[in-house]
């Protein structure tokens, strides 16, 4: 990519040598300061903006980098220059938001600075591989295990050998994420598209993307709203275009992606996360008023940390006692369920009428707060039809074929056909689905030594039942003994339409749990999401190939 004359090159911060990280600090430090010199040389000794010949975005990534870096060298010196050029007059950027997470204190998250050395391999690793610290891994960091299998599997993708370019690579993360109008990923992949070589003209709108990526189009709004849709005509459609065919591994690779990116949508949204210190909505040049924020804040939508952790507006007070009675009862019913398992197992016949019953059910839970959303423009001009989302599938009197497992498993067919057309994929997804569906801590809220397997079955097969996605061998009947209303809502509007979660939805599922058990109930809802959309479309390209 050719280097703009006078641009300020970042290259050599991600180096986990320190001595190469001083240098380029050093670089970057003389860069900065030259071009504030030049700009407050004409201010008159008047405070100046910085937004002028790109030094404000520069001071923007060093006020990330001085927050948000796990090596304290960066840390340290980021802080340095931007001292240096508020010393000549020039105001530099505060942050926007309290911490990763709107919905998360920010006390309660790791600090960057403070993590344990596990952690910290951790944060440097993410570091190295993605140019910074992102608040995904800050908040998804309450699991390392998971973290860990989710970063070495997202860089495969993004960054090593593969069947697509790199720059296709981004703008397929761009497309997936656009579709849920996830601003936070579509800002993330817009730079690295750009870093990449991507061309700006594609940024444009889809139109003005190759019209092998246009042809796109039509699958990622199937995967993202409707998957039950996909077919092996559509499959063949991509693959038999004259000129802007797809091969059969591009088209796995690009389906992963597509997948990827729409799932970690859910998360984003179901996690509350923060716009990055360095992009927009993230930072302000504006100064701080006495009472720390000034009325252009309020109506911007930030009110302050008390304000936006302390109670969340509308939210019905809830006593501790009544919290506590709700995980006592939880537990109640899964030890009640235990025993009924124990003592009778239902017909095969019954156990389908259950199936039925509850994916019947899933379509009419919606949440007060539901309705439509305009997608908007800087986000929307990345795909087209921007008014197709999601529908439940049996509504109006169409029916869907229910899918069942023992006919097509990601353990039995899916995993092999990626690893064959992608290769080591297959394994690396394989390993981050048993993670999440495995992970636990045997603790539930207060309560120690807790077997949760049934409760972790219950959110995983709802979420595929949600999808017309039925396992032979399970009762759905548990389910509506296990998840309550508020815990539905939730997590059918966090797989389904995450743009729409609130902070309030979040607040009143499992009252009396930790943070991190939430945020496990996302991976959760993350990877049997991915899975779900992964079954449908491997489905129809096996169906094209056989």
């Amino acid at each position: 990519m050719e280097e703009r004359e006078g641009e300020v090159r970042w290259d050599g911060l991600c180096s986990r040598d320190a001595a190469a990280r001083a240098a380029a600090l050093d670089t970057i430090g003389q860069a900065v300061l030259r071009r504030a010199e030049s700009i407050a040389s004409g201010a008159d000794g008047l405070p100046v903006p910085a937004a002028r010949d790109g030094l404000g975005e520069a001071l923007a990534r060093l006020l990330m980098l001085s927050k948000r870096c796990p090596f304290p060298d960066v840390r340290e010196k980021s802080e340095a220059i931007l001292s240096g050029v508020q010393e000549l007059g020039i105001r530099i950027p505060r942050p926007l938001g309290h911490g990763p997470s709107r919905f998360i204190p920010e006390k309660e998250t790791i600090q960057v600075g403070k993590e344990d050395a596990t952690m910290h391999a951790l944060f440097a690793e993410s570091f190295a591989t993605l140019g910074r610290l992102d608040n995904v891994t800050l908040v998804m960091v309450f699991h390392p295990q998971y973290l860990e299998s989710f970063l070495k599997t997202q860089h495969y993708l993004l960054q090593m050998d593969g069947p697509l370019p790199l720059h296709y690579r981004h703008y397929i993360g761009i497309m997936a994420a656009a579709r849920h109008q996830c601003s936070y990923l579509v800002n993330l992949h817009v730079n690295d598209f750009l870093h990449v070589g991507g061309d700006p003209k594609w940024l444009n709108g889809l139109e003005n993307a190759p019209q092998k990526l246009q042809n796109l189009g039509e699958l990622n709004k199937m995967l993202a709203h409707r998957p039950w849709l996909i077919t092996k005509e559509h499959i063949e459609q991509l693959l038999k275009t004259e000129e802007n065919s797809w091969s059969l591994a591009e088209l796995i690779h690009a389906v992963v992606l597509l997948t990827h990116y729409h799932s970690l949508a859910s998360f984003t949204f179901g996690c509350g996360i923060s716009p990055e210190i360095d992009c927009e909505g993230g930072h302000t040049f504006r100064p701080p008023s006495v009472s720390n924020y000034c009325i252009c804040d309020i109506t911007n939508g930030y009110h302050g940390v008390d304000e936006i952790h302390a109670s969340p507006a509308g939210s019905i007070p809830v006593s501790s006692t009544e919290s506590v009675c709700e995980v006592e009862a939880l537990m109640e019913k899964m030890k009640q369920l235990q025993e009924c398992r124990d003592e009778e197992e239902a017909s095969q016949e019954e156990m389908a009428t259950r199936f039925e019953r509850e994916k019947r059910e899933s379509m009419f839970v919606c949440s007060s707060e539901d309705e439509e959303s305009a997608a908007t423009r800087d986000v929307s001009r990345h795909f087209e039809d921007t008014s197709y989302g999601y529908k439940d599938f049996s509504r109006h009197g169409m029916h869907v074929p229910t899918f069942r497992v023992q006919d097509y498993s990601w353990e039995d067919h899916g995993y092999s056909l990626v690893n064959r057309l992608y290769p080591d994929v297959g394994q690396l997804l394989d390993e981050k689905f048993h993670i999440a569906y495995n992970l636990t801590y045997n603790t539930m809220a207060m309560h120690k030594d807790v077997d949760t397997s049934m409760l972790r079955r219950a959110i995983w097969n709802y979420i595929h039942c949600m999808f017309g996605i039925r396992y032979d061998d399970y009762d759905y009947g548990e389910i509506n003994q296990l998840l309550d209303r508020s815990f539905k809502v939730y997590i059918k509007t966090v797989v389904c339409t995450p743009e729409k979660t609130t902070k309030r939805m979040y607040d009143s599922f499992w009252r009396q749990f930790e943070h991190s058990e939430k945020v496990h109930v996302n991976l959760l809802l993350v990877e049997a999401r991915m899975q779900a959309e992964l079954l449908y479309a491997l489905r129809a390209i096996t169906r094209y190939m056989t």
